[in-house]
């Protein structure tokens, strides 16, 4: 008797998963108020030059297949910067090839929540794990030189 399941695939092969980021508008003090953009108003437009670039720029192994940017945008205090930050969320409904490739998703400062949709139910060999691992080392190799140039900024 096998004491593994049997694993489930879905008929396209691929991993459709849908990701929440919330995209940051912080306002600076300035002395002049009307010359101040809101900052919910900074954190909409943040989130709508995104949802231009997921829907124009294609990423090799990701297929977007829906964005949703109907989500209502809520401000919080911030205890570091000690003002108010808004944040505007969008979902993304991908299809990737590989689990791997969602990692670039997840590896961002306004990454949220991922949801896997299909399959219900992933199996990995040694070497998969072994590869996504390596993957996800990668992904946070390029987002710590990212990280470095914001600070030497």
């Amino acid at each position: 008797m096998n004491e593994f399941p049997e694993p489930i695939s879905n008929t396209t092969g691929k991993i459709m998963a849908k990701i929440r980021l919330d995209f940051r508008g912080a306002g600076k003090p300035i002395k002049f108020s009307f010359n101040k953009k809101s900052i919910v108003r900074l954190a909409e437009e943040n989130r709508e030059q995104q949802a231009a670039i997921f829907r124009n720029i294609p990423m090799q192994g990701v297929n977007i297949e829906d964005i949703n940017m109907g989500i209502d945008t809520y401000a919080v205090y911030d205890d570091i910067l000690n003002t108010e930050v808004a944040y505007a969320p969008l979902e993304l409904l991908v299809a990737a090839d590989s689990l791997k490739d969602i990692f670039r998703f997840i590896t961002r400062d306004d990454f949220r929540k991922i949801e896997i949709i299909d399959p219900p139910r992933l199996m990995f060999t040694s070497y998969e794990v072994e590869n996504l691992l390596y993957k996800f080392h990668e992904e946070m190799i390029k987002y710590k030189i990212v990280l470095e140039r914001k600070i030497n900024r």
